[in-house]
């Protein structure tokens, strides 16, 4: 945040960007070493207020109108440095101890009127004033305001053989509403710009959060979507591998059509992963020169040649479709085929050659798609008390559209599994 001020400010001319990193250096090193900068006040008040006092105690009678020198007391050169000591020394803990500092101030000041004195280290008052509206409890200030208020009604009464008593008072609570208010208004910048720190520092954490929960939500897609390719291009070649192992000796073309298969279904994956690893590669403004030739992800046109590795590798699948399936919103189409694709995946797992599987999609008042695939294998091979990923997966991409997957045995034998999709528009998700 600081680096990004401080370019900001720099755009503005020399000056500034000085003043700025002076302020910044000025900032930390009152962090470091916060006595420095309060015993600098308290030298500066001395110098500038008390000095004067005290460089001019024996021809003060010679200074000002005589009605100036007739209203107030004139004090011993102790009793001055006294009362200035007790004006100015407190002001070392106006930030730590802002009311304790007033008050001592506050009490310094009343003597010293009742005295009949008049001190340029007044000034003091004010100070501490100030240092109390910036730095202490908000709900002391109407007791420090009542405090001063009286204050100057007191030394506008002291002074009334010189001046007007509201002379007096107009100048002297005009100050003060100054010293107030210039503390105010210091302490609500400050709690503005930390504020605005406090809101960057959360804008950057949630940026952090939403790049990691992305990165998070992308890994899982990539798992899923690797896990449905060589899942089910693997079950398939494994099998027809064995197919033709088996036919080999019996019926040499079947063995060599088997391989055929092998080599249609390995081109297939590397395809898909070639499709999948791609998209990773590519950049979000252009793609490389060069890079991997992009298709289409599989959609529900797909599932006709899908069915048709499947019986190439020994299932009957019966697939059939209702209502306008081909109009669907493409993510719910890769959605549709890959549940298919991993229910065909365990169902080639688990069964034997020769089963049979009803496949079926079935869209229902353009709000719902219902996938149910059915086979007529044996439920003991499916093994449902062992959910994989394969079933948890179906389930991820069945919630991203608010639907359900479930699986089990079926009535009358063999393994069931139904996936519900809600094709309503998510309206207000964003």
């Amino acid at each position: 945040m600081t680096s990004v001020t401080t370019e900001d400010i720099s755009g503005m001319g020399p000056l500034v960007a000085r003043l700025s990193r002076g302020g910044q250096r000025l900032r930390q090193a009152d962090r470091t070493h916060p006595w420095v900068l309060d015993t600098t006040v308290v030298v500066l008040v001395f110098l500038t207020f008390c000095l004067p006092d005290l460089l001019h105690f024996g021809a003060g009678d010679a200074d000002g109108p005589r009605r100036f020198r007739l209203a107030f007391t004139r004090l011993p050169f102790g009793g001055m440095l006294a009362l200035q000591a007790g004006l100015v020394l407190p002001l070392l803990w106006r930030r730590r101890r802002p009311m304790a500092a007033f008050a001592a101030v506050a009490a310094v000041f009343v003597l010293q009127w009742v005295l009949g004195a008049a001190l340029r280290a007044d000034i003091a008052l004010f100070i501490a004033l100030y240092s109390l509206a910036l730095h202490g409890r908000l709900r002391q200030l109407p007791w420090a305001c009542a405090a001063t208020a009286g204050a100057m009604v007191l030394v506008a009464v002291r002074a009334s053989t010189a001046v007007s008593v509201w002379d007096a008072l107009f100048f002297l609570l005009s100050t003060t509403t100054a010293a107030l208010a210039l503390g105010l208004m210091v302490r609500i910048r400050r709690a503005q710009l930390a504020g605005l720190r406090d809101r960057a520092a959360r804008l950057e954490v949630e940026r952090d959060q939403r790049s990691r929960l992305a990165t998070a939500t992308e890994r899982t897609r990539v798992a899923r979507e690797m896990h449905d390719i060589v899942g089910h291009n693997l079950a398939v070649i494994i099998t027809l591998a064995d197919a033709g192992a088996y036919a080999t000796d019996i019926a040499p073309e079947r063995g060599k059509e088997a391989l055929q298969l092998i080599g249609d279904t390995g081109r297939q994956a590397l395809g898909e992963l070639r499709r999948v690893l791609g998209v990773l590669r590519e950049t979000a403004e252009s793609p490389a020169p060069g890079g991997p030739e992009l298709s289409p992800q599989p959609g529900i046109a797909d599932i006709g040649a899908l069915c048709a590795n499947v019986r190439a590798a020994g299932l009957e699948v019966v697939y059939r479709t209702s209502g306008d399936v081909d109009t669907l919103d493409n993510g719910v189409q890769l959605t549709a085929y890959r549940i298919v694709q991993e229910a065909l995946t365990n169902t080639l797992k688990h069964a034997d050659t020769g089963t049979r599987v009803h496949l079926a999609l079935l869209v229902e008042g353009d709000t719902r798609l219902t996938i149910r695939v059915r086979d007529t294998g044996p439920t003991t091979q499916h093994k449902p008390h062992a959910e994989g990923h394969g079933l948890v997966g179906m389930r991820e991409r069945a919630a991203l559209y608010g639907g359900s997957v479930s699986a089990g045995p079926a009535g009358g034998g063999g393994w069931s599994v139904e996936a519900i999709l809600d094709l309503t528009p998510q309206g207000g998700a964003w």
